[in-house]
């Protein structure tokens, strides 16, 4: 009697096992908008670098911008999923603008860049910030996003957040290397840029998909 009682607690607990883990698509989608947003990064940064100059403010000055901007986004995110009851469609119109800019993007730095080249190094940091701000608010988003979604189907907090972190970061390490080694080589900014936006917007596809399939469920 007792080992039937263990053998159904057993297949009980592989069942809800089987429950909490995260569908393989969520962990895709993330993977791919961390390898768009380095991308970015490594783009915008020579971007901006050509139009503000290369040395050690203007080298702080984007990358502080870049990381406030992830931040802002982050909590930004974090409040809207308190409130949203469908948090994919909310990341899906997020990806959308991320590739929408991504698009325009190096020809806006262009223009601006025109009419900045006198500026000070406090305007230089505003103007920066601004032209980061919508990106890199929206990418900061998508983290907070995504983990609620994933915490609603999986009631597991701590498994949501390492999954969500391991595969982001791996996309971005990856992007690292490629947007280096064979992105910039061979299509240069405006084709890395384009790379970069195709996937956030295969991602806002494929999340945009599941957000239909689901908007019936609590």
């Amino acid at each position: 009697m007792t080992s039937d009682v263990v053998a159904a607690k057993v297949a009980t607990d592989d069942r809800n096992l089987e429950v909490s883990e995260a569908p393989a698509w969520i962990a895709i989608v993330f993977f791919v908008s961390g390898f768009a947003a380095l991308v970015y990064q490594v783009v915008w940064q020579r971007a901006l670098f050509a139009i503000f100059g290369i040395n050690t403010e203007a080298v702080t000055v984007v990358v502080t911008v870049f990381l406030l901007g992830l931040g802002v986004g982050s909590i930004v995110g974090g409040l809207f999923s308190r409130v949203v009851r469908h948090p994919l469609l909310l990341f899906a119109i997020s990806e959308f603008g991320i590739a929408g800019f991504g698009l325009v993007s190096l020809d806006l730095f262009k223009r601006v860049g025109s009419n900045a080249f006198d500026l000070s190094p406090v305007a230089t940091a505003i103007t920066t910030f601004l032209l980061l701000l919508a990106p890199t608010l929206l990418m900061g988003m998508t983290l907070p996003l995504l983990v609620v979604y994933l915490v609603r189907q999986s009631g597991n907090v701590g498994r949501s957040m390492s999954l969500l972190y391991f595969v982001n970061t791996a996309g971005s390490g990856l992007a690292s290397l490629a947007a280096v080694f064979l992105l910039m080589p061979r299509l240069g900014e405006h084709g890395s840029v384009r790379v970069a936006a195709f996937a956030n917007f295969a991602v806002g596809v494929v999340v945009l998909a599941q957000h239909l399939r689901r908007r019936d469920e609590p």
